[in-house]
């Protein structure tokens, strides 16, 4: 069973992403911020992290430029729904620095789960 890092703010968000992905056949285990993720992956690293991209504590392009550079290939998905710039902005940035995959919120159950099956594969 896939073990996977979801990282968000929003807890409702980051409780329907983590009832998805168990339902989906994931193991699951969540953070509410890029310091907190940044410490359970340290602790246990995972399969795949998905992340949303604007949040308080740190953010997460700040958190993907240092596991990337810590673990090249280290799996990534980041989401996001815009903040002060379109989100396409901030998915752009994230792919430049080694994200393989990125959703624009609202995400969509199967489009969701089809990326993770893609990047597990």
């Amino acid at each position: 069973m896939a073990h996977i890092l979801v990282i968000d703010d929003d807890a409702t968000i980051l409780d329907i992403l983590h009832q998805t992905l168990e339902r989906g056949g994931y193991d699951v285990v969540k953070a509410f911020n890029g310091k907190e993720g940044m410490k359970i992956y340290l602790e246990e690293p995972t399969d795949l992290i998905i992340t949303d991209i604007i949040m308080p504590e740190k953010e997460c392009i700040e958190t993907i430029r240092e596991l990337t550079k810590e673990f090249p290939n280290i799996k990534i998905i980041a989401k996001s729904g815009g903040g002060r710039i379109d989100a396409e902005y901030y998915l752009h940035i994230a792919k430049m620095l080694g994200v393989q995959r990125t959703l624009t919120k609202p995400i969509e159950r199967e489009e969701l789960l089809k990326t993770v099956r893609e990047l597990l594969e």
